[in-house]
């Protein structure tokens, strides 16, 4: 297993931000990272989805845990083995929230998919945060 994360902290409402970022069908109309998204029922865990990031394969995911305003995580397999990640949402007082994402790529395309993808998706990441920022206090 291969893991790493990013976070960032930024200003904002945490109810608003979660609605974004839930908000899957929405994703590419304000995310850089993402080209395409979907979901295929409510956000809750079992639910699946599908999603076109930028520079990687489109495939489905699976949200495997949701926790209110606070976390949710997904799963999505690769190439003999699978792609987990969990989103965190923590209110740090003054209207600041901390939002991270800490990935795990398990089985033996991990050397490879750290090669590939893992720089570009930590710019991503830093880029994604920003943007939240940005949707959550425009859709108020």
């Amino acid at each position: 297993m291969y893991t790493f994360s990013e976070e960032m902290v930024i200003s904002g409402d945490i109810a608003a931000i979660w609605r974004v970022a839930t908000d899957v069908p929405s994703w590419p109309d304000w995310d850089p990272h993402e080209e395409k998204s979907r979901i295929d029922g409510p956000f809750e865990p079992g639910t699946t989805g599908w999603v076109k990031p930028k520079g990687a394969p489109a495939g489905p995911f699976t949200i495997t845990e949701v926790e209110r305003e606070r976390m949710w995580a997904s799963q999505a397999g690769i190439p003999f083995g699978k792609f987990c990640g969990v989103n965190r949402y923590e209110p740090v007082g003054d209207g600041k929230v901390r939002v991270s994402k800490s990935i795990e790529v398990h089985g033996p395309f991990a050397p490879i998919f750290r090669l590939i993808w893992e720089r570009g998706i930590r710019a991503d990441l830093q880029r994604t945060f920003a943007a939240l920022e940005v949707e959550a206090a425009r859709r108020g």
